[in-house]
């Protein structure tokens, strides 16, 4: 009804007056109008389909700054969709944290699996031979070359997963898409609130964000075999799900408020 009202003070619309209508009883409006109708009736009807259009369309434009948490100057930024994009997007990146750390344990298994085959095969005794160099009917397989007849089996199902390729490439979304919501989540709290709040959320956040960095500038010397670097790589990424769990109840804490004192969109 406001809204409503509001209308009728615009610029166009007021310089419209109305005409009294002699008539007591509303007429229908007619999808055509005839020529027997008066000029004044007509434009009595005019005006009504305008307020009437009017109305129903424009007072979302007019009440947009009851959707914004702060003075309005940054429009929709400020409101509560965009707000949750920081903690819909993070969540995310959690489970998909999870992930990547089983496709580089899955690689990591490659690598070990073929260590384990070494060691094993250092244990196997000489094949017997003749005199003359060929090799003697042997007795059924031994345990050990059965071990190692399973480990090379289950190494080449590993390397079909392609699980090297599949972690560097979680590990590259996960850095461009934490780092960018990271800044993006404090600076949608400036835009509705004109100022950060240090405290255990932030701080975790920004922490995150440098063991991000940290694991994947390693990338370099893992690739050239340095076994340090690789479990360095594992104890950064570790401590970084750690403090990713730790976070959530914080982050869950600003959800609500952004609930409070936003409205939509």
């Amino acid at each position: 009804m406001a809204s409503t009202l509001s209308l009728i003070k615009l610029p166009i619309l007021s310089s419209i007056k109305p005409r009294q209508s002699t008539s007591k009883h509303v007429v229908p409006l007619p999808s055509k109008f005839p020529q027997k109708f008066s000029l004044d009736h007509q434009i009595n009807i005019k005006q009504t389909s305008l307020l009437s259009l009017t109305a129903i369309t424009f007072p979302f434009l007019l009440d947009t700054k009851d959707a914004l948490a702060a003075g309005g100057e940054f429009g929709i930024f400020e409101g509560r969709t965009f707000a949750l994009i920081h903690p819909i997007v993070l969540g995310g990146l959690f489970f998909y944290t999870l992930y990547a750390g089983y496709l580089g344990w899955q690689w990591r298994r490659v690598r070990t699996i073929q260590n384990d085959i070494n060691e094993l095969k250092k244990q196997l005794k000489p094949a017997p031979v003749t005199p003359d160099g060929k090799a003697l009917e042997t007795s059924p397989a031994s345990p050990v070359e059965l071990e190692i007849q399973k480990l090379t089996e289950e190494r080449k199902e590993l390397i079909k997963g392609s699980y090297r390729d599949k972690h560097f490439n979680a590990g590259s979304i996960l850095l461009g898409f934490g780092v960018f919501e990271a800044v993006g989540g404090g600076l949608n709290t400036w835009l509705r609130t004109g100022k950060l709040f240090p405290g255990p959320h932030l701080f975790a956040g920004a922490g995150i964000t440098v063991l991000w960095a940290l694991a994947a500038a390693l990338v370099p010397p893992m690739q050239k075999g340095s076994e340090t670097a690789r479990n360095l790589h594992i104890a950064l990424n570790t401590l970084n799900v750690l403090l990713f769990m730790w976070q959530i109840p914080t982050g869950l804490d600003i959800v609500w408020k952004v609930f409070e004192f936003t409205k939509w969109p």
